[in-house]
């Protein structure tokens, strides 16, 4: 008996080809970053240690160079081409200019005064031990005499004009040893004067007061009553190491004029001379050569250091014509020292 066909409820499937291909699950593929971006990346990340790693290896290689070459000598022949292309190529600064700037702020104008009831009677006594007698008594004695203190109309600067009753005996010049306003000048400057009148470089006017005196070494100590605020004092120096031939500078205010510097050189040391009109002879004395006249009396003798080794104290001048012969005299800075009561070097 045939059978009853059976029907399914859902629709016929489509049919598949017989030669279709087994289906396939097709799964998405991440794409591959290239290679020079990799590397792009990793060098960003470690750019820092790259860095350091690059300037250890230029260090290390320099390092190597130099390590392995070896130094060139210096010969005696390229040091004098040096020398000799420098004094050809450049003008060496003046050592007596330097000198001069650097003591230049220690140096004061010291001015003495007397009344004039007592010029007459000064001029009239006679010369006592460690006095100074007038000018006109003195070069009646000897015409080739000359000394710090010339005439009026030639000595009296403008700027320290004597008051009414009191006229201006002696003219010279001091140095600052001490900042506290410690001046150390000639005896024969100061020596009876009724008023004492000294200039800093900086325009500052004031008086002073004698403090001591060493006759013996025509020195004299004096204190100023007013100081500038910025005051600094000479370095003072040794004479036990100087020499003649030594390089030195005189400064001081030859009639009134200067501040003036002359330089010059040691001529001789433990010199002895003997004032003309009789007086002490004085020992130990250093012999120069730079100009020295009137009012450079008290000033400081400095080597090419800018430092004191003498005071100024006299120049010989047998001459009528009263002109600088080069022979002038300072005290060594061992015996200033002592007049100011500071130990000696």
């Amino acid at each position: 008996m045939p059978r009853r066909s059976i029907y399914s409820s859902q629709p016929a499937a489509n049919p598949q080809p017989a030669n279709a291909a087994p289906s396939e699950t097709l799964i998405p593929l991440t794409p591959k970053r290239p290679r020079l971006q990799k590397a792009r990346v990793w060098l960003g990340a470690h750019s820092l240690w790259m860095v350091v790693l690059l300037l250890s290896l230029v260090c290390a290689a320099l390092v190597w160079q130099v390590t392995q070459r070896s130094p060139r000598v210096l010969t005696q022949k390229d040091i004098d081409a040096a020398v000799l292309s420098t004094l050809q190529n450049n003008v060496l600064p003046s050592q007596a200019a330097a000198a001069y700037e650097n003591v230049r702020p220690s140096i004061v104008r010291v001015v003495s005064f007397v009344k004039k009831s007592r010029l007459e009677d000064m001029k009239a006594s006679k010369q006592a031990k460690n006095s100074k007698p007038s000018l006109k008594d003195k070069t009646a004695k000897n015409p080739g005499l000359k000394d710090d203190k010339v005439a009026k109309d030639e000595r009296l600067a403008p700027d320290l004009k004597a008051e009414d009753d009191e006229v201006e005996f002696g003219v010279g010049t001091g140095v600052v040893i001490v900042d506290k306003g410690i001046i150390l000048t000639n005896w024969h400057v100061v020596q009876g004067a009724d008023r004492i009148k000294i200039t800093f470089m900086d325009g500052l006017e004031t008086e002073a007061d004698i403090k001591g005196v060493q006759a013996e070494d025509d020195l004299a100590v004096l204190q100023a009553r007013k100081i500038p605020d910025d005051l600094i004092a000479a370095t003072m120096r040794s004479t036990a190491d100087l020499r003649e031939g030594d390089q030195v500078i005189a400064v001081g205010f030859p009639f009134g004029i200067g501040p003036s510097t002359s330089a010059g050189i040691v001529s001789g040391l433990k010199r002895s001379f003997r004032s003309p009109d009789g007086g002490q002879t004085m020992k130990n004395l250093i012999q120069f050569d730079a100009a020295a006249n009137p009012g450079n009396s008290g000033g400081p003798l400095v080597t090419m250091d800018g430092e004191v080794v003498g005071i100024v104290t006299a120049i010989m001048n047998p001459t009528p014509a009263r002109t600088f012969i080069g022979i002038g005299f300072a005290v060594p800075i061992e015996n200033a020292a002592s007049a100011a009561g500071m130990p000696p070097f």
